[in-house]
C-alpha cells in the first residue's frame, strides 16, 4: 500500500519517517532532503542515456529502456525499503517533483506487500516550503560571536552546543571555514540547496528557543549565501567580541589548517593558489617574495603570521569595527574558560529562563 502526503503533513510528524531519495547519485549529491537515504533507480550514466533516448527517439523508447534498467534492481530497492519499515519507521519516497520515478517505486513496494509513503511534489516542494518557512523559524534574538581568525569562535560554539545551548554552526552547514582558505584542506563546500536544507533542519530543532547563538559571518560562506532574514538579526543581537593572544591564535590556526595537511602536495598547491589572490590585494613585491619563500620552505608558522598581521586582521577590523565597540568581551586563550565567560554573559543578560533552557537541553 502507498499513500501520498504533503510536505506539511510530513513536517508535523517527521521523526516517524525516513526519507528515501530515488534519484540518481548526482542529483542526490546536488540537492537532497537532509538525512535522506539514496536508493537510486538509475545511475548517473543511465539517467543521461534515458534522457538522450527520450529526446532523440521518443517517450515510449525511453520508458522501455528504463524498464530494462530498473527490473534487475527491484529486489535490492525493495530490500532497502523493507529495512526501514522493519526498523519501525515509515519509508517516505521522493524524487524531483513527485513524478514517475517515486511513483514507480511506490507501486513496486505495494506489489511487494510494503507500506510506503510518497512525498507530493518531491524535493521541489520540500525546497519551496523550507525557504518559505525559514524566516518564521528564526527567534527574535541572536547572540553573535565576533573575533579575528584563530580566536577559537567555532570551538566555543561547539562547546556551547554540547552543553545544550541553541547554536547555529553556519560554517558546518556550508562545509567551509568562512575564509579564503576555508576549503584549503580539499573539502568540497556545500552548494546553496544543501546549505538551505541544513539551515532549515537545524532551525526546526531549535524552534522553541528564544534566541540562537552563531558566529558573525560574511553574507557568503564558501559557495553558500546566508538569507537576509538571518543577517537582519545582527541589528538587534547581543554581540560578543572574542580576543586571544597572538601565540594562541597562531597555535590554533596551525593546528586547524596546517597540521593535518602539511605533508600533502595538494595542500601546498592549494595554499599557493589561494595566495595568488592575496598578493593582488597586498601589492608589496617584498611581501610577496617573503610569503612565497615561506611556503617554499614549508615555514607555515611564518606564513600564517604574515597572513594574520597583513591580510586577515586589517580586513577584519575594517569589516567588524562597528560591532567591536558595542560588544561584550571574552578572552579565549583557554577555550573552556572562554566558554564559561560566554555563559556568564548569557546569564547576565537573562536571555532565557531555567525552564526554557531545560526544555532546549532535553
Amino acid at each position: 500500500m502507498s499513500q501520498d502526503i504533503t510536505v506539511e503533513e510530513w513536517l508535523e510528524d517527521k521523526e516517524k519517517y525516513v526519507t528515501m531519495d530515488v534519484r540518481s547519485p548526482l542529483e542526490f549529491y546536488e540537492s537532497a532532503i537532509p538525512h535522506s537515504i539514496n536508493i537510486p533507480i538509475f545511475s548517473n550514466e543511465e539517467r543521461a542515456e534515458i534522457g538522450t533516448l527520450y529526446k532523440q527517439v521518443g517517450a515510449n523508447a525511453a520508458k522501455w529502456k528504463a524498464m530494462e534498467i530498473v527490473s534487475p534492481k527491484i529486489p535490492h530497492l525493495m530490500a532497502k525499503i523493507k529495512e526501514v519499515e522493519e526498523s519501525g519507521k515509515k519509508p517516505l519516497i521522493y524524487c524531483w517533483r513527485g513524478g514517475m520515478r517515486s511513483g514507480s517505486v511506490a507501486q513496486f513496494a505495494t506489489f511487494s506487500g510494503l507500506h510506503v509513503y510518497r512525498l507530493k511534489g518531491g524535493y521541489r516542494a520540500y525546497r519551496k516550503k523550507s525557504l518559505e518557512v525559514i524566516p518564521d523559524l528564526l527567534p527574535n534574538k541572536a547572540v553573535i560571536l565576533h573575533g579575528m581568525t584563530g580566536t577559537g569562535k567555532t570551538l566555543i560554539l561547539q562547546n556551547l552546543k554540547k552543553l545544550g545551548y541553541p547554536v547555529l554552526d553556519l560554517e558546518q552547514m556550508a562545509n567551509h571555514k568562512g575564509s579564503l582558505f576555508g576549503a584549503i584542506d580539499g573539502r568540497k563546500p556545500h552548494n546553496q540547496k544543501t546549505f538551505d536544507g541544513l539551515l532549515f533542519e537545524e532551525l526546526l530543532s531549535l524552534q522553541n528557543s528564544p534566541f540562537i547563538i552563531m558566529e558573525g559571518e560574511s553574507k557568503r560562506i564558501g559557495h553558500s549565501v546566508q538569507p537576509d532574514c538571518l543577517l537582519d538579526l545582527r541589528d538587534k543581537a547581543l554581540h560578543i567580541y572574542v580576543t586571544a593572544s597572538k601565540e594562541a591564535r597562531l597555535e590554533r590556526i596551525y593546528a586547524e589548517y596546517v597540521q593535518p595537511n602539511e605533508h600533502s602536495l595538494i595542500f601546498k598547491e592549494n595554499v599557493h593558489s589561494a595566495l595568488q589572490y592575496v598578493v593582488k590585494k597586498i601589492k608589496s613585491p617584498e611581501w610577496k617574495q617573503t610569503i612565497f619563500e615561506a611556503l617554499e620552505e614549508n615555514n607555515y608558522i611564518k606564513l600564517v603570521e604574515l597572513l594574520m598581521s597583513d591580510y586577515y586582521d586589517p580586513q577584519y577590523l575594517y569589516k567588524e569595527d562597528m560591532y567591536i565597540h558595542q560588544s561584550e568581551q571574552v578572552v579565549s586563550d583557554d577555550i573552556e574558560e572562554a566558554t564559561n565567560q560566554v555563559i556568564d554573559i548569557l546569564n547576565r543578560h537573562q536571555l532565557f529562563s531555567t525552564t526554557i533552557f531545560n526544555s532546549i537541553k532535553s
